[in-house]
């Protein structure tokens, strides 16, 4: 069978790439080794950034009631969230099996294929695309694409069988963690003890979450997860507390193992999530960064094999995003230390509560934490918008009121007209007309004071981020050449 792109995993990340691809016009089969969803919550923090992206997609209302948490945390220490730079701050919980439905259904409802029951086999990379060998319920058969991406987990198959280096160090140290039915304990908020590290939470179905490292243990080589009675012993040798009485939902562990793949593209291979990057699951960050690296992936992919993406756009996934990620593990092996450090870190800890006092230092940690700060190098005169996400904006037409999230739903680009200049608007949309099945043209006004007030036009890629900003009409031809592509013929 031949397609488009194969994604190998189902996943969260996996989903919300065959999502984009559809959604960009890309045929696309996700093969998944496991029958069924597992259940499984293991991540279920999304920050500010994936919350938007969801809601550029139109995803929001599909994920139902969430609990949102106005708080978070580095290495354990309280850090307010809600101060930040967007519609959506703080963090949402969302349990992951509900992300992964959510996706799973709106990639069905595009046409993706899903194959559940299937493991990739083999691969055979060739300069005009892969072959990779599937075993299936009926047996084995030879899928054919363009394109594959890995978003098959930190054990990641296609890692390992296209070659990608993972350099990086290995866990050292290793936290505990289960949802357990039946048990009475406290919520804790990274309490540390004489001992070692407890964190426990109770969600409105009377599951509680405990999480327990013991300072000065040593990771431990797995063959599969941690036995119940095993969490239940460390617990109580921290606490003091029996909680072998419990039901285990669920039981695994982490360490801090910190790794990241040299290169996100080998030819025809591409990496995504975990399968790119290893790193401890401090707030959640792994799943945000695995989300977005799908949607920044996911147009450009879709742009490469349907014939209308300009040269180097692939390659800029990995020159974009990998610096983003190296970035994110940095900030999760200090707060690795930060946690599950002994005793001798707590002068560290202090200090760096004291300079959380600073209004600089919050926001800058706030700003990494939210995935808010990202900004791409895309050229340009150095405006502050370029390169980052479009901020929320009511836009007022003539037909209506929309918002800048809402001008992005299709998935498509979209050139914002905010020029009061009658003359210029005219000129801009007759240089558009070429790219008009890739480019959504947008004219309206804005409130003034905000975000985008006194801007003639913005023009924007399809993951919500800037890329022109005020460009003549004369100029704004080889913007779009840039990054959407030769002009169409008329």
């Amino acid at each position: 069978m031949r397609t488009q792109v194969i994604v190998v995993g189902a996943g969260p990340v996996g989903l919300m790439l065959a999502c984009e691809l559809r959604l960009a016009g890309a045929d696309v089969v996700v093969v998944e080794r496991l029958l069924e969803p597992t259940g499984e919550s293991r991540a279920s923090q999304l920050n500010s950034r994936t919350v938007e992206v969801l809601d550029q997609r139109g995803l929001l209302e599909a994920l139902g009631e969430v609990q949102y948490q106005p708080s978070g945390h580095f290495g354990g220490l309280p850090l307010d969230m809600s101060g930040v730079d967007s519609v959506h701050p703080g963090h949402w919980k969302v349990p992951q099996f509900r992300t992964e439905a959510v996706l799973e259904e709106r990639a069905g409802d595009l046409g993706a294929e899903i194959w559940r029951g299937h493991e990739l086999r083999d691969l055979s990379v060739g300069r005009d695309g892969v072959e990779a060998a599937v075993e299936g319920p009926r047996g084995g058969l030879e899928l054919r694409a363009r394109y594959l991406v890995g978003c098959d987990g930190e054990r990641s198959v296609v890692r390992d069988l296209a070659g990608f280096d993972f350099p990086g160090t290995g866990a050292t140290r290793e936290l505990f963690r289960a949802d357990v039915a039946g048990i009475e304990v406290a919520d804790r908020s990274f309490q540390r003890y004489e001992r070692g590290l407890a964190i426990s939470a109770r969600r409105p179905d009377g599951v509680t979450r405990v999480m327990a490292h013991e300072f000065g243990s040593a990771a431990r080589d797995r063959d599969g997860p941690p036995s119940f009675e095993e969490v239940a012993a460390a617990w109580f040798r921290i606490t003091g507390e029996d909680i072998t009485g419990g039901s285990p939902i669920w039981v695994d562990s982490f360490g801090d193992a910190n790794r990241q793949v040299d290169l996100y593209r080998r030819g025809n291979v591409l990496l995504a999530g975990d399968a790119a990057h290893l790193q401890m699951p401090a707030g959640g960050q792994a799943l945000n960064l695995g989300l977005q690296e799908a949607v920044n992936l996911g147009w450009k992919l879709a742009a490469q094999v349907c014939g209308r993406a300009p040269e180097g756009l692939l390659d800029s996934y990995h020159s974009e995003r990998h610096p983003v990620a190296a970035r994110v593990l940095s900030n999760v092996g200090a707060q690795a230390h930060l946690l599950l450090g002994g005793p001798d870190m707590e002068p560290m800890r202090r200090l760096l509560r004291g300079m959380l006092e600073f209004d600089e230092v919050r926001e800058h940690l706030t700003g990494m934490l939210s995935g808010l700060d990202v900004r791409y190098d895309v050229g340009g005169d150095g405006h502050p918008l370029l390169g980052a996400r479009l901020p929320h904006c009511e836009l007022v037409t003539d037909t209506g009121t929309t918002s800048t999230v809402e001008c992005l739903r299709a998935g498509g680009g979209v050139l914002l007209e905010l020029s009061p200049e009658e003359r210029s608007g005219r000129d801009a949309r007759k240089v558009l007309e070429p790219w008009r099945r890739r480019v959504l043209p947008v004219t309206a006004r804005v409130p003034s004071g905000g975000a985008l007030d006194g801007l003639t036009r913005v023009l924007v890629r399809p993951d919500g981020h800037v890329v022109a900003v005020d460009p003549p009409p004369e100029e704004l031809g080889s913007a779009l050449t840039a990054w959407f592509g030769a002009p169409e013929p008329s």
